[in-house]
Formats: C-alpha cells, structure tokens, sequence
C-alpha cells in the first residue's frame, strides 16, 4: 500500500511516500530558514504564502522520487495540527483536493504523534510501552507511549518549549537562526560548566519542564559582561546592540563557553526528567524525537545516560526528526488499519491534542 503524506504545520513544505513494512519511498523537505531566518524567528503569514508556492512541486517530486504516479496512491494523510493554522490550511486544503479527486481515503494526523512515534520508521524493534520525549520549537512534551493512539502525557513546558529557548538565546548571542544548530556549533569551543546556570527541577516529582528562569539567567550573564546589556529578548533590534556590545566587552571565548553551559543546562533537564520518568512507570524502552533531538550532544548523552542504566534506547536518524512527511504517513497508515479516515469536512486546529 502506497501512502501519500503532507506536513505543513510550521515552516517546512513537506511530502513523502511510504509503502509497506514501513518503506520511505520518498521524503521531500522544502525549508524556509533563509526567508525566517532574515526576521530571526519564523513570521506566520510569510510561512503560508511560501506554503503556496511550493505545495505542489513538493508533492510532485515526493512521487519522482519515489518512481510512481497519484494513481499507485491509495490514501493521503496530512499533519491537521498543532501549528501555525495559516500554515496547516495549506496542506489541509491540498490534501483534501486531492483525496476528492482521486477518490481515495483522507487521514488527518496529528503532528505531535508524528514526531512521538518517528523512531519506528528505523527502529521496528521499538515496541509499546515506552516513554517518549518530544523536543522542538514549539514542543517540549514527556508521554507514556502505552499502544497505538494511546497516550498519557506525563509532562510539559509550563512556558518556553526548549527549542524555542535555544532560537531566543542564539539571538541573543548573536549567532543567527535557527537557535539549535547554532548553539551546538559554538558549544563545540566552550566549556559546559564554566558558567553556573540554574536547572528548573520545580515541585518534587514534577515531569513537567521550565526554561526561562534559564533563559533570564543567560540575559543575566551577558549583563554582567556587556556594557549596555540586553533589555529585551523579544526585541530582534536588541541583538544588534549585543553585538555591538560584544566587540567591546564580550569575548569569543565567554559566547562559546555561555552557549555550552546553556546547552548542558537543558540536557541535565531533559535527561533527569525522561529517566525518572522510565523508572517511574517502569518502562524499559525510551524513545526521543523532535527537531530539538537533532543535537548531537543530546544524542550522544541521552544514549549513554539511558544505556547506562539498562535502558533500551531509540532514536530516529536526523532527517527524520525535524518535520518531515514520513513519520505522518506512518502515524497515518496505523489510523487507516484502525478503519480511523476523515471526510472532507477536516479542518485544522493549531491547538490539537494529543
């Protein structure tokens, strides 16, 4: 069975065929960092209009790629959301045409499930039940993984998601967007522990998760090194006078070692947090996933920390942890299996639950 799929919840255009045993026929990422990258955050509005433009050679390449036609296409899946709703109407509304025309079965999916069970495309050892960590821009969310479409969310972001703490700190340091990548470069020429942040561990027992006391606490640091400070994160114009003020008084040296003890700070987070949580439910699987989960340093100490303690540990190669249309056909196909399809009535919603 071949499975056509569309991503569009955020600033990726996203299409991909999957055919049985979990096959990746085709994958086809269309990204729009330039453009949001000009503005230092994604703008909404200009992510739906690039949307536009390259919904359809997206979905056209995806079935090149993958050696077939829409009419070897049997169901058409698409992320319904969480997301930018702009964003989510693109592919929604694509998704919908094209199930209408060809007749076939329409799955909305939800993205946040998506990036959840994303380590099964290359992990099919990966059984239920399992803990899974979900980090991105916009999410930060621990769940207990117990079967297909049942889920326990076992803890969240009470404010920043951590992928949208590194975009606000690589701003602040001045080293461009998107924040994770950026950090973990420089991270590679500093010191994790030269520069004592805080950890958000909050109410004994609490998976839940809090990034901007850390946040402030790097604001903090750079004050105390820069002479006219930051006043506001939210303010792009402000990285301009950080890097001005970092000619005169913020070495290279003090960014790389700030931006590696940042990024140590919210590993120790994230690892404590996941680990309690498999032992807690005693769960001996545990899964990552998220754009967040690209981070090699993430990577490399969640495996050897879960390892370490008798953990199974399962993660998705990169390209299949920031969006991507694969892991919706995924989600998708087991929905197909369940008899779960939608009509033509689907719309969007920017604040799916899971």
């Amino acid at each position: 069975m071949n499975i056509l799929a569309i991503e569009s919840s955020c600033d990726d255009t996203c299409a991909a065929v999957l055919a049985d045993e979990n096959r990746v026929l085709s994958s086809i990422v269309s990204s729009q960092v330039a453009l949001h990258g000009l503005y230092g955050g994604i703008v909404p509005e200009l992510a739906s209009r690039r949307h536009c433009e390259n919904i359809r050679w997206v979905v056209e390449q995806a079935l090149t790629d993958a050696e077939i036609t829409l009419d070897d296409i049997e169901a058409v899946c698409v992320t319904r959301g969480p997301g930018l709703v702009g964003s989510l109407l693109v592919g929604v509304a694509y998704a919908k045409s094209l199930a209408y025309a060809r007749k076939i079965p329409l799955v909305g999916v939800n993205h946040v499930e998506g990036h959840l069970l994303s380590p099964m495309l290359t992990n099919p050892e990966l059984d239920f039940p399992f803990v899974g960590l979900v980090v991105s821009g916009g999410h930060t969310s621990l769940y207990l993984a117990r079967g297909w479409h049942d889920y326990e969310l076992l803890g969240r972001t009470i404010d920043d998601a951590a992928g949208e703490a590194f975009d606000k700190v690589a701003r602040m340091l001045d080293l461009g967007f998107p924040g994770g990548p950026v950090i973990e470069k420089r991270a590679h020429a500093g010191n994790p522990e030269a520069i004592k942040l805080p950890r958000a561990w909050l109410a004994k027992d609490s998976l839940d998760f809090s990034f901007s006391g850390l946040k402030t606490a790097v604001r903090t640091a750079l004050e105390k090194q820069s002479k006219s400070g930051v006043k506001d994160l939210a303010d792009p114009e402000n990285s301009n006078k950080l890097a001005d003020s970092k000619k005169d008084s913020v070495s290279e040296s003090f960014i790389s070692d700030l931006a590696a003890s940042f990024q140590e700070a919210v590993t120790a987070v994230l690892l404590r947090k996941t680990l309690n949580a498999a032992a807690r439910f005693q769960v001996k699987n545990v899964a990552f996933a998220g754009g967040v989960s690209c981070n090699g340093y993430l990577r490399q100490r969640m495996r050897s920390e879960a390892e370490a303690q008798g953990l199974n540990f399962f993660l998705a190669p990169p390209q299949f942890c920031t969006d991507n249309a694969a892991m919706i056909a995924l989600v998708g196909k087991r929905r197909l299996a369940a008899g779960l399809s939608d009509d033509l009535t689907l719309n969007p919603s920017s604040r799916l639950p899971l």
